[in-house]
């Protein structure tokens, strides 16, 4: 296991500016991080190929790896010209990806509104999906980079949609970023999502939740799930996502890759990125 930490926890301090994106690269290594996923929020490396060569530099003189780069996307689109334009644009991506040194690339597939979810428009949208899966995974693999959807956007979040994307793209390079945390999104249990979808990962997200029913609206801070109830970012370990046992199930599997914690919480962005690494770091040991 390849501990590390995503930029993307550390978004409120990129964002007010008060730490740049090389950094956040020192200040993950300076806590024991191995690695660190490039997110770019906070930051932009589109046509910025000095930044990029920085990000890389500053990796290296650190003394930690880049793991993986993680944008956004979707598939779903008014027209076909918007649908073309938007598989070129993340083909675009992994040329980044490439330039940065990555053999790791996750990109979202499709994003609908909460209430436009169902199994059924699933199934519609699923071949154009599909479609654009394929050509961006053989685009990446002339680079030798492994694309991945992660369960992620309520649309493609629950563990049995990303399998059948998976199975009807069948690209050897085209795997998932598992992310234990976000299949609470859609009401799933992150334990059994993770025991069926562990084989398939090309890279783990560690994030931890509070969870409170549908009837119990805490009120600011928290967003819904699916099914109503109510989520809140939380250290690693302090939320209520069985942590012990999850990480176990990852241990037991054999999984040996890049570990990224992914944290959502109110606390200070540093504090609790540091905390939930040394937290995620302590219970791997222990499990």
């Amino acid at each position: 296991m390849k501990l590390g930490l995503s930029s993307y926890s550390l978004f409120s301090a990129l964002q007010s500016k008060e730490i740049d994106i090389l950094e956040a690269i020192q200040w993950i290594a300076d806590q024991g991080g191995e690695h660190i996923e490039i997110v770019p929020m906070g930051f932009s490396l589109d046509d910025n190929p000095d930044l990029i060569q920085a990000i890389r530099q500053r990796a290296e003189k650190a003394g930690i790896e880049i793991s993986n780069y993680a944008i956004s996307a979707n598939f779903i689109t008014s027209t076909n010209e918007e649908y073309e334009n938007e598989i070129e644009r993340v083909k675009k991506q992994v040329d980044i990806a490439h330039r940065l040194g990555v053999k790791l690339m996750r990109h979202d597939v499709a994003s609908r509104p909460i209430n436009e979810t169902s199994i059924e428009q699933f199934e519609k949208d699923l071949p154009k999906i599909v479609r654009a899966c394929r050509e961006v995974a053989d685009y990446a693999a002339t680079f030798g980079i492994t694309t991945s959807v992660e369960n992620h956007g309520y649309f493609i979040q629950a563990s049995d949609r990303v399998r059948t994307v998976i199975n009807h793209v069948d690209r050897t390079n085209f795997k998932t970023t598992l992310d234990i945390g976000n299949l609470m999104c859609v009401d799933e249990d992150s334990v059994s999502a993770v025991k069926k979808n562990i084989s398939l990962a090309s890279i783990v997200h560690i994030k931890d939740f509070y969870l409170r029913p549908s009837y119990n609206n805490p009120g600011e801070g928290w967003f819904p799930t699916t099914s109503g109830n109510y989520l809140r970012g939380a250290i690693v370990g302090h939320g209520d996502i069985d942590m012990r046992k999850i990480i176990k199930i990852i241990k037991q599997s054999g999984y040996d890759g890049y570990v990224s914690v992914e944290f959502e919480g109110m606390e200070e962005c540093k504090k609790g990125s540091k905390i939930s690494m040394d937290n995620l770091r302590r219970l791997w040991e222990e499990a």
